[in-house]
């Protein structure tokens, strides 16, 4: 589309018509721009543009219009002026680490970070000469503490996988501001629908779209949306010489599915708060970790900080791993799978998958025991989301 002024429209506009710029074909839905290179007018045109003298299509491993398009309506929904897709949600970390940090850089990660994420910082950017230190997500003193003279990046995911601790995200672009630090905020669980870091002084949020991005389970990528010059040009030129690019057929996917990404995220909020009211009143289970339920100790800041809850419900059961793969094993419907946001509802045990590479002591210091479950509540009717798990509940209520 052109012409239009997309400043005043809402987030589920934006998902619907952010970024589409129509062709020649006058085409209603985007196109799938499936090639690999794009041809020019002239020789001094493809000289300008690989100079970078002129903008426009070069190769699609950077430029391909279908991903363009889905980078465009992401940063609309996100209030940011540019994004970057990747090929997955780890290689948008990946590459913003690369992008942005030299060696002897020093980052402060929270140790409730996706488990990859621990181990991407831990085992391989260490050898780069980039050192992370791990403290509380919500453990503010700590945060400050642990600022050096080198600190170049805060890492955090908020609401975090999969304790659904919160971080104050307005209080921790304070002590990122003061450090001369960046604040990186990985917006999975929410999506912009629910919580735009941006707006609350975050510099720059990581996706992994192949959650509730796409929010069917089809494909894997991710993104960062920031500023022009730490993503549009830094960001975007490791992508260019490095590759870790999405592809236009992912793309299109994805851009379907924020289409929708409102619609279904109101859905799932509404099923997982009620499926953890009703985890809360079981006799088998010992706590749930959502930040909708009023005991939450971060309630009134989910309430402040998020327009809904989010769809991920976690909770203990006691007996350790023996009761909790009781749980699992006896679902029927619950896909038994680690990845999430779909509209199919999975179930985890993230002692064993998700944070399963993570050292005990890892582990620990991130609060996941082996009593640990997590569900991401899809779309289908609560009561079966609900019988399903009151098959092992149950027998471990009895015993």
């Amino acid at each position: 589309m052109s012409g239009y002024d997309s400043d005043s429209w809402g987030p589920a506009t934006l998902g619907v018509r952010a970024g589409h710029a129509r062709g020649g074909e006058q085409e209603h839905a985007e196109a799938i721009y499936a090639t690999s290179s794009f041809v020019f007018s002239s020789a001094a045109e493809a000289a300008a543009r690989f100079a970078e003298r002129e903008p426009g299509n070069i190769y699609s491993r950077f430029t391909n219009p279908t991903v363009r398009t889905f980078e465009q309506r992401l940063a609309a929904m996100e209030g940011g002026e540019c994004s970057v897709a990747t090929a997955s949600g780890m290689s948008a970390i990946l590459s913003t680490i690369m992008a942005l940090l030299d060696g002897g850089d020093h980052i402060i990660a929270s140790e409730s970070l996706f488990g990859s994420t621990v181990s991407l910082l831990v085992n391989h950017m260490s050898r780069f000469g980039i050192e992370t230190t791990f403290v509380g997500l919500s453990d503010y003193e700590a945060w400050q503490a642990a600022v050096r003279p080198n600190t170049r990046m805060l890492l955090l995911e908020t609401p975090s996988n999969p304790l659904m601790e919160l971080a104050d995200i307005p209080r921790m672009a304070e002590i990122a501001r003061a450090a001369g630090a960046l604040l990186v905020v990985d917006n999975c669980f929410c999506t912009p629908v629910l919580q735009r870091p941006l707006d609350l002084g975050a510099d720059l949020v990581v996706h992994s779209a192949t959650k509730y991005l796409d929010g069917q389970g089809r494909c894997v990528g991710g993104a960062v949306v920031g500023d022009g010059e730490r993503v549009g040009r830094r960001v975007h030129g490791f992508l260019r010489n490095a590759g870790p690019s999405m592809s236009p057929f992912n793309a299109w996917v994805f851009l379907k599915g924020l289409e929708t990404l409102g619609v279904r995220m109101r859905g799932h909020c509404e099923a997982a708060g009620r499926l953890a009211e009703w985890l809360a009143g079981h006799p088998a289970v010992a706590w749930v970790y959502y930040p909708g339920l009023p005991d939450h100790p971060q309630h009134e800041l989910a309430r402040r900080q998020q327009s809904g809850f989010g769809g991920i419900v976690s909770f203990d059961v006691a007996g350790g791993r023996e009761a909790a793969w009781e749980v699992v094993d006896r679902t029927q419907l619950l896909s038994i799978t680690a990845n999430l946001g779909d509209t199919r509802s999975t179930i985890t045990h993230p002692a064993t998958t998700t944070h399963g590479r993570n050292t005990e002591a890892q582990r620990r210091a991130a609060g996941i025991g082996e009593g640990l479950l997590r569900v991401s509540v899809g779309l289908e009717d609560v009561a079966d989301i609900q019988a399903d798990l009151d098959r092992g509940l149950s027998s471990l209520a009895i015993r």
